[in-house]
């Protein structure tokens, strides 16, 4: 088994890095600056995608249509050592348009739309243009049961209706948001997986309304993590995506890819949060020596690579799972990761700031941050509950079918 990233993939991370120690880094004081004075997209971003454009580094996630250029289609084994250099800082991946919720919503529109929704939202999607937000989660409904969703979708003429009300919807308040994905019920009598459709609506048409950014953890994400309105909103009939009752399986198509994503971004912020770590650990003293020295610190610090390289090896093989059979046959996979690395990253950044002491309870570190999106990975794109339901499912699955040969152990003396 060869776990050596390939020379391309090699020569892509060397060139990412020296854009992001070279570009991105430097931008940061200019990216908080314009945060803290209510900007809600900082204009140092729109520089810094022009500038990924020119060195190739543009819409890496996308099997197929790497920098536009067909030829140059990455792996997802490929791609997940780069989107954990992108991750190390929250907002960089937009610079390169690998951002979330667009990943995704390109990922749908790349497999599902027609020729004119590739056109109209596809197209500016992958040169950068237009942002996108993606609304399933509803606040009157469990989210861990994507079936329950109640906004409806009704077919009138030539347009369908649409009301519902939605919510935690990332990406909503950016001012470059242009089209929502709405996933509704189109047939309430149907099939429980062929009830459900997905919808193109322009969020300016009329009955969309942005109720709130809704604050996460006490986080006001720029982005935002919107409550949205849509009453009586009509769009064309052609707006549907794939057909009606869809709904449902674009939805688990769009989810694999898109958690597998979170992951390998999580984990260049696991790496973030160890390197401050150490760095702190080196600096500060107590009792007369450096802070790695007192064994507890130590610890915290091999427990940290210990988790990290755990998870990263999942993560790979879930991306190499997804690349070999496709992403239903890394479900278990997938499941797992999702389920581990917010809690790896959450483990870590409490370490790491420890280690700080109440400077890294403050904005002088990245750490808080850090850590509190761990911790809303745990609900984002699933709960825990329902992956971890998912691997116990399969798991039984296995043991049922390998029962006889197990029997053998039961009543026999293992001393």
């Amino acid at each position: 088994m060869d776990f050596a990233y390939s020379p391309r993939t090699q020569q892509l991370r060397a060139t990412l890095r020296e854009f992001m120690d070279t570009y991105v880094l430097p931008a940061m004081p200019r990216w908080q600056k314009d945060v803290d004075s209510g900007r809600a997209h900082p204009a140092c971003v729109e520089e810094l995608k022009l500038l990924a454009r020119t060195e190739k580094l543009w819409n890496l996630f996308l099997p197929g249509l790497h920098a536009n250029e067909p030829g140059q289609a990455l792996s997802n084994l490929e791609y997940a050592p780069l989107a954990e250099i992108m991750g190390r800082v929250t907002w960089a991946s937009e610079v390169f348009n690998c951002s979330a919720p667009d990943t995704g919503n390109m990922e749908i529109l790349h497999l599902f739309a027609t020729p004119g929704q590739r056109e109209q939202w596809l197209q500016p999607l992958l040169e950068g243009e237009i942002r996108s937000c993606f609304a399933m989660t509803e606040p009157d409904v469990a989210s861990s049961d994507a079936s329950n969703i109640q906004t409806s979708i009704r077919r009138v003429g030539d347009e369908y209706v649409i009301n519902g009300r939605k919510w935690f919807i990332s990406g909503a308040a950016h001012p470059h948001c242009k089209v929502a994905i709405v996933m509704g019920v189109s047939d309430p009598e149907g099939e429980p997986h062929r009830r459900h459709s997905m919808v193109l609506v322009p969020l300016d048409a009329p009955g969309v309304r942005i109720v709130r950014n809704i604050p996460v953890m006490h986080h006001l994400s720029p982005e935002g993590h919107c409550e949205i309105t849509f009453v009586d909103v009509r769009v064309p009939a052609e707006n549907i995506i794939h057909e009606e009752g869809a709904g449902f399986a674009i939805a688990q198509a769009r989810l694999g890819p898109g958690r597998i994503h979170h992951c390998m971004r999580s984990i260049g912020q696991c790496e973030v949060a160890l390197e401050l770590m150490c760095q702190r650990a080196s600096e500060r003293q107590t009792f007369g020596k450096a802070l790695h020295r007192h064994g507890v610190v130590a610890e915290w610090i091999a427990q940290s690579r210990i988790e990290i390289e755990q998870a990263r090896l999942l993560v790979l093989k879930a991306a190499w799972m997804i690349d070999l059979h496709g992403a239903k046959s890394a479900a278990r996979e997938i499941a797992m990761i999702k389920a581990l690395v917010p809690r790896v990253q959450a483990a870590v950044c409490d370490r790491a700031m420890q280690t700080f002491g109440a400077m890294g309870l403050s904005n002088d570190t990245p750490l808080a941050t850090l850590w509190m999106w761990g911790r809303v990975l745990r609900i984002a794109d699933g709960p825990d509950e329902v992956h971890l339901r998912t691997v116990a499912r399969q798991e039984m699955k296995v043991a049922g079918a390998r029962r006889g040969s197990v029997a053998a152990f039961l009543g026999t003396s293992t001393i």
